[in-house]
């Protein structure tokens, strides 16, 4: 099919997002590609193009550009989950689109599982093809690429955009059990040249080693429809995402090559899925990344200044704080004192305010702790409660002065950010189960 007309989404950081729009079904679905392309190449790719044009066929398909990649804007900072999961909620706003259908296929559905998990008011529902939630093994992921497996991907990424790349890339999905035709070979090295420079392919692979949304998978509440090869097999891996996330359709797919047999069967999976009505968004709880900052030594610095002269600190710290607050979207739910209890779309936000909050009030002659975490989180009384909010809480009283901690799921969810992390070891968090590992943020 020809290529359908591009149009362009701003960010509210003034970044373009391209997209193009096929079909004129029902229902709208947005595919989010696993691979660094040009939607101006997707719909006539062998194999690809026809699975494009057959959901095409009774849905209308939306295609984007990552930021940094394709036809999106390219001299830009590439994306990290939360400002892909941004991205494609810009995307759907500037289209007026009121919910969509999410699709993806192996590490693209991590930015359609957050968004689903945080945004679930815009999101119909969920379908991910082949799930891939992490990339690089682990005692507790043994799905994960191994030092073998890296080492064959960056050997096909030393000749990408060239005509040895679609060749060397089927070579290695072949090898780790993902086969791919050898008729797409030159459309890979076509696309891989106009997707983007060799750099910038190595650090897209890179933030994806780092990634790891296995954590948020459990508050994800839309209708998901998970689609793997290996159902039915020992440790399939398409099993243990669908345990992760509550209520998730589990369908098998045919083994093998992807041939018009497996775009025939997902297509009808995917069409039959969407007969199911959609569940209401719930109201009792939702995925929040929550911040806690305090002022250290406040009981100190009050007896040794006064009453009244303290009360002068502390409205310059609140206002600062709340400074902060505007600048990276942060809501703030509660103050006590002088410690805030703030909430955020995302991770990055949450850190990059914690640090704000550190220089502002530095020039009042005061020192911070700060706690971050992630978690599904009740609704009580309108504010987002439970035992993650207790857990941020907890970390941040474990904080030193002038320091930052972070869970280990904000450090999984934030690879591509810039932030760096040190690690900060096993740490009790008072009326918390288990030991949690937690991470200093050392920089941005």
């Amino acid at each position: 099919m020809i290529s359908p007309e591009t149009g362009y989404a701003t960010t509210p950081d003034g970044v373009y997002i391209a997209y193009q729009i096929a079909g004129s079904g029902p229902i709208d679905l947005m595919w989010q590609p696993d691979w660094p392309g040009n939607i101006d190449f997707y719909w006539n790719e062998p194999i690809r193009g026809d699975f494009y044009a057959a959901l095409a066929s009774f849905a209308r398909v939306i295609m984007h550009d990552h930021r940094g990649v394709g036809l999106s804007s390219r001299n830009v900072a590439l994306p990290d989950m939360e400002t892909r999961a941004a991205d494609i909620r810009a995307v759907i706003d500037a289209l007026g689109i009121d919910k969509v259908m999410l699709c993806g296929a192996f590490t693209s559905g991590a930015a359609n599982a957050l968004l689903a998990a945080t945004d679930p008011s815009r999101v119909h529902s969920l379908v991910w093809l082949e799930p891939d939630p992490r990339s690089l093994w682990a005692p507790d992921y043994p799905w994960g690429a191994d030092d073998d497996y890296r080492a064959a991907e960056q050997a096909a990424l030393e000749h990408w955009g060239t005509r040895e790349y679609g060749t060397k890339l089927i070579e290695w999905q072949r090898r780790f059990g993902n086969p791919l035709p050898d008729k797409m070979a030159e459309s890979l090295s076509r696309q891989s040249r106009n997707a983007c420079s060799p750099d910038v392919a190595r650090q897209l692979s890179q933030i994806w080693y780092e990634t790891d949304v296995r954590g948020i998978l459990p508050a994800i509440r839309v209708p998901t429809l998970l689609l793997g090869q290996d159902i039915g097999e020992p440790g399939s891996l398409t099993a243990y995402v669908g345990s992760l996330i509550p209520g998730s359709t589990v369908k098998a797919v045919p083994k093998g090559e992807w041939s018009a047999e497996h775009i025939s069967v997902e297509v009808e999976e995917i069409r039959r899925f969407i007969g199911i009505p959609p569940a209401a968004a719930p109201i009792d709880s939702v995925l929040a990344t929550v911040m806690f900052t305090d002022i250290v030594g406040s009981t100190e610095k009050q007896a040794a200044v006064g009453d009244r002269s303290w009360k002068n600190v502390v409205e310059k710290h609140h206002a600062a704080v709340r400074e902060a607050l505007l600048r990276w979207g942060g809501s703030e739910i509660d103050t006590a004192g002088d410690g805030f209890y703030a909430t955020f779309e995302g991770p990055v936000r949450a850190v990059r305010c914690a640090l704000d909050v550190r220089e502002r009030v530095s020039g009042l002659g005061l020192h911070v702790r700060a706690g971050v975490h992630v978690g599904e989180c009740m609704v009580i009384d309108g504010k987002p409660g439970g035992l993650p909010v207790t857990i941020g809480a907890r970390i941040a009283s474990g904080a030193s002065a002038s320091e930052i901690l972070v869970s280990q799921t904000v450090k999984d969810l934030v690879p591509g950010s810039g932030l760096t992390f040190e690690d900060a070891g096993e740490h009790e968090l008072k009326g918390v189960p288990d030991r949690w590992r937690l991470y200093r943020v050392v920089g941005s």
